[in-house]
């Protein structure tokens, strides 16, 4: 048992990070769902290219390639049980491995957003026609990447792996419905907390932004497995002597 397991967590932790999360879940799965049936001509990512696209190539790049390694990264990291990969490699340098992979996409999503959030702001066309939601969207996100490149010089105080183990102890807890989830995130600084914070909220707007177009590009996957559409000819089989008028 780890020894941040025997410590009992404050009320406010136990909302924050054993209850918030199912209710983040929650809105995430049955939003999505319920835009998708009543509002499908919004899912989309209401693209601003055509209102000046010089910047937006760079920031949509940048953003998106860091992100979604960021994304998955964060997700094969934190949900892969321990005695997975103990036997290839240490905690502590899979940590290593972390705070560096993750440092670069971090740096490359930060540019991105801070190109795509100046550009939003800067160009009088494009904020006009901006949502508010767009914004703040982008707000948080830079917030967001901003809170963990700040968790690396955190992370390199514990180059044990020990803080990673208990992070990633708490979100298998979470996603496993197990007890104790909370108690995993005794002496972590607030930096990690609020990092963790603002990625649930991002999963709580999500079916409310243009984040939601995502999902899209997940379902576009579905293409690379399908089999090949079959095309055949129409033949008409016609009497004897008799053409069609294609023929005559």
């Amino acid at each position: 048992m780890s020894p941040a397991s025997s410590l009992a967590s404050s009320p406010l932790d136990f909302a924050l990070f054993g209850v918030y999360p199912y209710i983040a879940l929650t809105v995430f799965l049955v939003g999505s769902l319920l835009r998708f049936d009543r509002d499908q001509y919004s899912w989309k990512s209401d693209s601003s290219q055509l209102l000046r696209a010089g910047s937006l190539r760079w920031g949509s790049n940048l953003f998106h390639i860091g992100v979604l390694f960021l994304f998955f990264g964060h997700t094969v990291g934190m949900l892969t049980p321990h005695f997975l990969y103990e036997h290839f490699i240490s905690a502590g340098n899979k940590q290593l491995m972390a705070m560096v992979s993750g440092g670069i996409a971090g740096l490359l999503g930060f540019a991105g957003v801070s190109i795509l959030l100046h550009r939003r702001l800067s160009d009088e066309r494009i904020r006009i026609n901006s949502k508010t939601s767009d914004i703040l969207l982008l707000v948080l996100l830079w917030i967001q990447l901003a809170l963990g490149l700040a968790t690396i010089p955190l992370s390199a105080q514990h180059l044990d792996g020990g803080m990673m183990m208990q992070l990633a102890e708490w979100a298998q807890r979470i996603v496993t419905f197990r007890g104790g989830a909370t108690e995993m995130l005794a002496g972590a600084s607030w930096v990690f907390k609020l990092h963790m914070f603002l990625g649930m909220t991002v999963f709580v707007v999500f079916p409310f932004t243009r984040l939601v177009h995502v999902w899209s590009g997940f379902g576009t996957l579905a293409y690379v497995f399908r089999p090949y559409q079959l095309v055949r000819s129409r033949r008409i089989s016609l009497p004897a002597g008799h053409t069609t008028p294609q023929q005559r």
